[in-house]
């Protein structure tokens, strides 16, 4: 039987120190933070963030969202994507390889590893050893902590969509929804999976950015790159012997920057799709060449026209202003000056309209043509308001509701139905419909929405 596919090796990533080692960990804990600590955080009475799936109120801080609100989500989601390809044009894949959630979990997840296991090489002499009581305890604790941490993660992720506090109350009380049962498992499994086992797979074969950033890249992107005409021909050497006199380069063929890269890449290939940017490779590189006595920077961030030109850092960050990079810079200004101009210009209540299907008109008391309708008026702020109703559109209209007067208070983030009808003379237009025009105010602004009103031959 031939296999068409190579088995799949574990990767057993060496542990590293250097600049970028702590970038990375600055980032696992910025990110981390903000994810397990926001759901406690509260914010005028209430849950700081919380997307109230059920009564479709989506809280953030002082605003308050409304599934009608759904433009702002799509705005969001342009600028964050203009923002990636903004910042793949012009360092790569700094999200790869700093701040997205399948490296943060991983390198927490190999940490855990680490701490129970040890490093690379005692790792790997332990899988490779038989099965023992002290073997068994290792992989059985390490197992144990993975679950422990997926499972705090999944609860936290639901917190975001139920209260946090109630939530933790019903797992105390062992009387968790089943809703929330499947997601707290679920999200939990879901990070167990990525971070303890699949982790360099999901990003070589099931993330769709490692596949279709080379569009985005062009030559004047910074990489991490390896200095092939610095470095080659490669070859061991005692550290007092001259590289030149041997006919060598400055990499002494150590393989560290293969030990530590997290997707088991070999940097010296050149650039490749497996490739997070998280810069390891050069820390340890860097290291390697303060031992020897060589200058740094054999693995680094450059661009393919610096080292094919010999560019110093001066004419790199030149290049980086180039029209792609202005385009995006641009478009992405703008975008977000409008959403923002937009959150805070934005009239802090919605009104919706919906006419009485049963009886589309009537003749009432009087002679008088009457139209009746429905409005929901959603009040999206954090106290009560009084909203006045009025309308016009036609001669001698009126709106009567079942209040004495036409004014309606809602609560603090709710909505509520409201019943009114309008009433017209009879002599007050051609029979047909008629576009007419709803006024809502408050002190915070008002709402003018259309609709029509029938006049029966």
């Amino acid at each position: 039987m031939v296999s068409l596919y190579e088995a799949h090796k574990k990767v057993y990533p060496r542990s590293v120190a250097g600049l970028f080692a702590r970038w990375r960990w600055f980032f696992v804990f910025a990110t981390q933070i903000f994810f397990y600590g926001m759901p406690w955080l509260y914010w005028g009475g209430r849950q700081a963030m919380l997307f109230d799936l059920e009564s479709r109120r989506f809280y953030i801080f002082g605003l308050v969202l409304y599934p009608q609100d759904v433009i702002y989500l799509a705005g969001l989601l342009i600028i964050s994507a203009l923002l990636l390809f903004l910042f793949t044009a012009v360092a790569g894949r700094q999200w790869c390889g700093y701040a997205c959630p399948q490296t943060v979990y991983t390198e927490i997840y190999l940490w855990i590893e680490r701490r129970i296991e040890g490093d690379r090489t005692a790792r790997m002499r332990l899988d490779a050893a038989p099965m023992s009581p002290s073997k068994f305890a290792r992989k059985a604790g390490k197992q144990v902590a993975w679950i422990a941490f997926g499972l705090w993660t999944g609860f936290t992720f639901v917190g975001y969509f139920t209260p946090i506090r109630e939530l933790a109350m019903h797992v105390l009380n062992l009387s968790l929804g089943p809703w929330e049962t499947f997601w707290v498992f679920f999200y939990g499994f879901a990070t167990y999976g990525n971070a303890g086992f699949m982790r360099e797979q999901v990003c070589k074969y099931m993330c769709p950015y490692a596949r279709f950033q080379s569009a985005m890249f062009d030559r004047d992107t910074l990489i991490v790159t390896y200095d092939a005409g610095r470095g080659e021909p490669r070859g061991a050497r005692s550290k007092k012997a001259d590289p030149r006199a041997l006919g060598l380069g400055d990499c002494v063929n150590c393989t560290l920057c293969v030990q530590v890269c997290p997707t088991g890449i070999d940097i010296r290939k050149g650039l490749q799709h497996e490739c997070i940017s998280c810069a390891a490779c050069i820390d340890v590189c860097d290291d390697v060449m303060d031992k020897v006595g060589y200058p740094r920077g054999l693995i680094r961030y450059s661009t393919e026209n610096a080292l094919a030109g010999g560019w110093d850092r001066r004419r790199i960050l030149r290049r980086v202003l180039r029209p792609r990079v202005l385009i995006y810079a641009a478009i992405l200004a703008g975008l977000t000056v409008a959403l923002v101009a937009s959150l805070l210009l934005r009239t802090p209540f919605k009104v919706d309209i919906v006419r009485d299907r049963a009886t589309l008109a009537r003749i009432v008391q009087g002679g008088k043509i009457e139209n009746v309708y429905r409005l929901q008026i959603m009040n999206a702020e954090e106290q009560p308001r009084t909203y006045t109703l009025s309308a016009d559109g036609l001669p001698g209209l009126a709106l009567l509701a079942d209040t004495p007067e036409p004014r309606v208070t809602v609560d603090a983030a709710q909505s509520l139905w409201v019943p009114v009808r309008l009433q017209a003379p009879y002599d007050a237009g051609q029979p047909g419909s008629h576009e007419v025009h709803f006024l809502v105010q408050s002190p915070s602004g008002q709402v003018r929405e259309k609709s029509v009103f029938m006049i029966p031959r």
